[in-house]
């Protein structure tokens, strides 16, 4: 992996320099953790229950997000042509073990950066625009969450997956709307209900 050149600008802080309120001197310092990365097709650049998640701005190439579920079988979450931004949000927001696997679909060029820096980089210096940033990636997290559930897991991981992120609201709703959500009949919920109390009360 290679360095950015001074010559050679950033393209995922050119993206964001919209919403970025930034000096030369701070562009230096985030530039410094950003490197350019040379991928083969079919190479695997994230795995599942990566420590430490990265983001991936493609220059050129595509990439592809993906789960497995427990037959082995993929379930592709997104695609990343050039000028898009592929990472593992839940990861970077969470600082958790990743649950994407990202891979070339194409001989790739991408700008790496961690996760950390970049929440560093989507981040204005006024406390609230941080905050607020903040929450939006949290909300992001959770939608990615649950739609590697919907693609991967059974109804009872999806169920016990719902009450794991919204403890709260488990007694405020009707069934029919967890259902809903869990993308299941109400029938199949009851069951699946009964099937996690049993597991439960083992």
């Amino acid at each position: 992996m290679a360095d950015l050149k001074s010559n050679n600008k950033s393209l995922i802080l050119s993206s964001l320099a919209p919403t970025l309120e930034s000096t030369e001197e701070i562009e230096k310092e985030f530039e410094s953790h950003i490197q350019l990365k040379q991928i083969k097709r079919k190479e695997i650049i994230q795995e599942k229950g990566d420590s430490l998640a990265k983001v991936y701005f493609v220059r050129k190439g595509l990439l592809k997000s993906y789960v497995l579920d427990e037959k082995g079988k993929e379930h592709i979450f997104m695609f990343a042509p050039e000028n898009w931004i592929v990472t593992d949000i839940n990861s970077v927001t969470n600082f958790g073990k990743t649950e994407l696997f990202i891979q070339a679909v194409e001989d790739s060029l991408v700008e790496v950066v961690q996760g950390e820096f970049f929440l560093k980089l989507t981040q204005d210096r006024n406390q609230n625009y941080k905050e607020e940033v903040r929450k939006l990636l949290k909300r992001n997290a959770v939608l990615q969450k649950r739609i590697i559930s919907l693609m991967s897991k059974t109804a009872l991981e999806r169920y016990e997956d719902f009450i794991s992120t919204y403890p709260s609201i488990v007694q405020r709703v009707p069934q029919k709307m967890i259902a809903s959500y869990l993308g299941i009949t109400p029938q199949a919920l009851s069951k699946t209900i009964s099937n996690s109390n049993r597991k439960v009360q083992k």
